[in-house]
């Protein structure tokens, strides 16, 4: 998406909420009332779209967002619930509550969205106007928070247009939203862990759960890498096969992990060729890196080399997640 985009903004009614559906659907932003903060919508099922979302919001990382949907039938369709999460789920959505859950099988959300892991989180709004927005749309959404990233979370229309006019396609105004904190994230592990504290307090949780939710290990956070939750930050994606970067030579058997239209040595000798965008377009990059690293890895190739990607823009995320797989698993 390009700065300088007109930004549409809608009173919330029947009209807006029609409008908000039609955007998604054409894989554009769009800014919505939740019971928190407004959030920035993006369809969480189109990599494209939330690659342009990370650009909107100028996003440092590429870092698990929540899909938001509008009932437990569709959260059912993309997380994998236990009785554990199924009793949280009962009890508290919709509602400020996240719930980290293993994929299912035909998960349709995007890799971009949950960052390469193999969970996904998901939380069903309680705010009017975001459940009308999901129901219409009928696929899940994901929505961080609509300012651009490091600036105050907006809780009215006019704090989301100050921040994103000409970077975003429509704000729904819904009016003023109470002014919380961001959603409670258990992780639905073998043992749930509290994730992130929120909204919704731990010993109303773990009331549900009849026993205490578990911490994080202490050293979760030492990675700095990617988050295994929204706000929470742990072990990130690896593929199996060593990752070498800057590659401009291809080694005979390499897998490549080409980007743009730059001539690479031995490419002949590759076992496996992917582009990440033949034309230099990073907003594409973006969107297929995960899949493209997951395809490459499941060819067996040892080794994907990489071209250099420029750190520009969102080149910069890109190559931080691919110096964190360079690294291996631990």
């Amino acid at each position: 998406m390009n700065v300088g985009l007109k930004t549409l903004i809608l009173p919330a009614g029947a009209a807006a909420t029609a409008a908000a559906a039609r955007a998604l659907a054409d894989g554009a932003l769009v800014a919505f009332p939740t019971e928190t903060v407004y959030g920035l919508g993006a369809d969480a099922t189109n990599a494209a779209a939330i690659a342009r979302l990370y650009q909107a919001k100028g996003r440092p990382a590429f870092n698990p967002l929540i899909a938001h949907v509008g009932d437990l039938g569709a959260a059912r369709q993309i997380g994998l619930f236990d009785a554990k999460a199924l009793a949280l789920a009962e009890a508290f959505w919709p509602g400020p509550l996240t719930l980290v859950l293993p994929k299912t099988a035909d998960c349709a959300v995007a890799d971009l969205a949950t960052a390469g892991l193999d969970t996904v989180a998901i939380r069903i709004p309680a705010h009017p106007v975001a459940r009308e927005i999901l129901r219409l749309f009928g696929r899940p959404v994901v929505a961080p928070s609509a300012n651009l990233s490091g600036h105050v979370s907006p809780t009215t229309a006019a704090h989301v247009q100050s921040d994103l006019n000409g970077r975003i396609d429509l704000i729904v105004d819904g009016g003023a939203v109470a002014v919380g904190v961001e959603s409670t994230i258990v992780g639905c592990f073998e043992a749930p862990m509290l994730l992130r504290p929120g909204g919704l307090p731990r010993a109303e949780i773990e009331r549900v759960l009849g026993r205490a939710l578990v911490q994080p290990p202490v050293d979760a956070d030492s990675d700095s890498g990617q988050p295994l939750a929204p706000g929470m930050l742990a072990s990130h994606y690896a593929p199996r096969a060593t990752v070498r970067l800057g590659a401009m030579r291809i080694e005979p058997g390499e897998a490549l992990l080409a980007f743009g239209s730059h001539p690479v040595s031995g490419i002949d000798a590759a076992s496996a060729v992917m582009n990440l965008s033949a034309r230099g377009d990073l907003a594409e990059a973006a969107a297929n890196l995960f899949g493209y690293l997951r395809a490459l890895d499941t060819r067996g190739a040892r080794t994907i080399a990489v071209m250099p990607i420029p750190d520009d823009g969102l080149g910069e995320a890109i190559n931080d997640r691919l110096r964190r797989a360079a690294v291996g698993r631990k």
